[in-house]
Order: structure tokens, then C-alpha cells, then sequence
């Protein structure tokens, strides 16, 4: 079932957003070589802490850490380590939730440490483009097939392959909500979007294939083909204006991320 969320529960949506901004805004500015994945993860649940709320992931059905960290040919669910120590040249995806006063966020982003390789850097770009692209579609009227195909179509277009296993979903006063969003799909099919509706949109794109698998932790997914991948997440809100980004600051313009 499909919750839509009231004004007033919007509001406390885009605070719960602005700390998971801010930690993810703090962190891409932090990223360096040599830094360790526990370093991050500490500084995320440091920074929630300040600002009142909890982390969403940690405990998440047995989920160790505040933070999602995967590294290059990992797609997403990375366990932070102080083994795991980022290197020049390599891409970090972070992915980050919270709760505040029993209303969740969560978002996602993936940077480059240090001098990356030109097909890195196109990964990137083209990933946090095709999050644009679904985000644009997240109008009253639209269907989730329209958010998806933009995703999608955007991707392939661009050589590239979209992760079919994990899907965007609904959010609210649950991490998890109705309805899920594939990053697949075909335009003018899926449910109905209506105001009040709020979509953690959330693109996974691959360079090679797009398969994966799950290591022997029980968490991390990987490309099978051992591609690289990349990952950009924003919760948004649908409104009669458009689509709402909740986590980022109402005044910030341009790209995304």
C-alpha cells in the first residue's frame, strides 16, 4: 500500500534529509587517499548524533555499519572495515540513511579519490545524470515506468548497463515502503504518481554487465563480470510544483550532486 505523506510529515521528510546531506556533503570533502571506510562510517554516525537523529542503516536486519561504502567493482552494501583503505584512482559510492523523529531519509552518492580514469569519470557523470533524468519524471500524473524508462534509457544510451537485483522504493516512517522503483521499465506502465508520494530513486550502473552476486559476508554486491559501478540516490517528494528533492537544501540549483 501506497502511503501518502502530508505537508507537515514532508517537512520533518526534509529535515531527516538535510543531515543525510550534510554527512554525505562532509564526507565527499573528506575522501582522500588512504583514508580507511571505518573512518567514514564513524564520522557519519559522529555527525548524526550532533545533529539528533540515528543512523538508519546500522542494525538494518543485522547491517554492521552507519554507512554503505563499496569500491569500485562494488555495487552496493559495502561493510566499512579500518582494513578498507581507498586508493588514487579509485571510485567510493556512500550510501546513507537516517531517522529523525520516526521519519527516514536516504541518499547516495559516488566519488572519485583523487585523479580517476576518463571511463570512471564518464561513469560518474552519466550515473548522477540518468538519477536527473528519473527525478524529472517524478510528477503527479506520471507513472513509475516513466522513471524508470528516463533511468534507464539514459544509461543504455550511454554504453552502460543499469542493475536489475536492487530497485528504488517508497520511504516514509519506514526505510522501506510501497512502491518499488526498478531502474528498468517502460514508460506509461506502474502505478499512478500522486502528491504526497515520496521515492528514494536510486540508480546502480555497471560499466560491463549488469549482473551480480553477493560475497560471503552476506552484504556486499559485486558486478559479476567485475566491472565498475556507481551509485546516486536522492528521497523526493512529489508535489503539484514537481518533484521535491528532500535530500538536499532547498536552495541549491544545478546538478543533483
Amino acid at each position: 500500500m501506497v502511503i501518502c505523506k502530508s505537508p507537515k510529515e514532508l517537512e520533518k521528510m526534509y529535515q531527516a534529509g538535510q543531515i543525510v546531506w550534510g554527512a554525505l556533503e562532509k564526507m565527499r570533502t573528506i575522501v582522500r587517499p588512504g583514508i580507511s571506510t571505518k573512518e567514514l562510517d564513524e564520522f557519519a554516525e559522529a555527525f548524526t548524533a550532533e545533529h539528533h537523529a540515528r543512523p538508519a542503516f546500522k542494525g538494518y536486519r543485522g547491517y554492521p555499519g552507519s554507512v554503505c561504502t563499496s569500491i569500485n567493482q562494488e555495487v552496493v552494501h559495502g561493510i566499512p572495515s579500518s582494513k578498507r583503505k581507498v586508493r588514487e584512482g579509485d571510485i567510493l559510492s556512500m550510501d546513507f540513511g537516517v531517522e529523525l523523529d520516526g521519519y527516514f531519509a536516504d541518499a547516495a552518492l559516488t566519488v572519485p579519490v583523487g585523479k580517476v580514469a576518463p571511463e570512471r569519470q564518464k561513469l560518474l557523470r552519466v550515473t548522477r545524470e540518468s538519477l536527473e533524468q528519473g527525478i524529472e519524471k517524478i510528477r503527479p500524473g506520471n507513472r513509475l515506468g516513466d522513471v524508470s524508462s528516463a533511468v534507464q534509457q539514459w544509461v543504455e544510451k550511454n554504453g552502460f548497463s543499469v542493475v536489475r537485483e536492487f530497485v528504488g522504493h517508497g520511504i516514509g516512517t519506514k526505510m522501506h515502503e510501497d512502491p518499488q522503483v526498478p531502474n528498468y521499465g517502460s514508460a506509461g506502465q506502474g502505478a499512478r504518481l500522486q502528491e504526497g508520494m515520496v521515492l528514494a530513486i536510486e540508480p546502480m550502473v555497471n560499466t560491463g554487465g549488469p549482473g551480480v552476486r553477493i560475497l560471503e559476508d552476506d552484504w556486499t554486491a559485486v558486478t559479476t563480470d567485475g566491472s565498475d559501478s556507481a551509485h546516486f540516490e536522492h528521497t523526493v517528494a512529489v508535489t503539484a510544483k514537481g518533484p521535491w528533492i528532500l535530500t538536499r537544501p532547498r536552495e541549491a540549483s544545478g546538478p543533483c550532486w
